[in-house]
């Protein structure tokens, strides 16, 4: 259920949080709510506080920390604030496997929360190129049913789940349904967008973005068909557990 807010003379606005696991179609997803009439978007909020928490090192990580606010309180309290611009919908976009331990989960309440989710075999046979050895925690799943499911107890209703694969299969019915759900419009200008970069996308878009700079709209599924390394097995028949329990409540499932 949409979460609105009001905040002084601020048109009431939808607040979505859209929770991925790395190595999906966030960013994609991220440019067709871009391309929306009446929305902001805001990219990956809480990386740089996980760079800085976590030591992991990622391309450009100083840089990052640098450019972008570091203090996850400090994110928090911009991401319930007002609205940039003013807009009535707001699209964040998040990595589930940012939302580390340390960081109360209260505010998480005050946004429209969805799940944007894809098999953990293609995960993982994808993540693996920049990091071998992955957690679960990495992938985000453990996190994303976690807040799946105090969402689900704390409203009463069940949150927006999203499967990429159905979303590049067919992209007017997955995008037409998730607004039902949340409470805005559909527009047909979110299934196509301009190509290049944006001045809403994190400075380290120069790093992970190349592919989605030449886009103009969802690409066609295409299964990979990559073997999961043996090595891994145990983390991806973890994350296949997690990824099931949170199919069996897809838009269209």
């Amino acid at each position: 259920m949409a979460q609105r807010h009001e905040s002084g003379g601020e048109r009431t606005a939808v607040r979505i949080a859209m929770w991925s696991g790395p190595r999906n179609i966030s960013t994609a997803m991220m440019r067709s709510f871009e391309n929306r009439s009446d929305c902001t978007v805001t990219d990956e909020p809480l990386y740089a506080h996980y760079l800085r928490a976590t030591g992991v090192d990622h391309p450009g990580r100083e840089e990052v920390i640098a450019h972008h606010e570091p203090d996850w309180r400090v994110v928090v309290r911009t991401l319930l604030g007002p609205v940039p611009g003013g807009r009535p919908v707001w699209y964040q976009k998040h990595m589930a496997h940012h939302l580390l331990p340390t960081i109360e989960r209260a505010w998480v309440a005050g946004l429209t929360n969805c799940f944007l989710i894809r098999d953990p075999a293609e995960v993982i046979t994808s993540f693996i190129k920049i990091a071998p050895d992955p957690r679960p925690e990495d992938l985000g799943l453990p996190q994303q049913l976690e807040l799946f499911e105090a969402e689900r107890k704390r409203t009463g209703v069940t949150p927006p789940v999203i499967d990429g694969a159905d979303a590049l299969r067919d992209p007017r019915a997955t995008l037409g349904a998730l607004c039902v759900r949340i409470g805005i419009p559909f527009e047909e200008r979110m299934l196509s967008w301009p190509p290049g970069r944006r001045a809403s996308d994190g400075i380290w878009a120069k790093h992970w973005y190349a592919s989605v700079e030449k886009s103009t709209g969802f690409e066609p599924y295409r299964p990979k068909g990559e073997e999961v390394p043996a090595r891994l097995r145990g983390v991806h028949q973890e994350c296949a557990g997690l990824y099931e329990s949170l199919r069996g409540h897809r838009i269209g499932g």
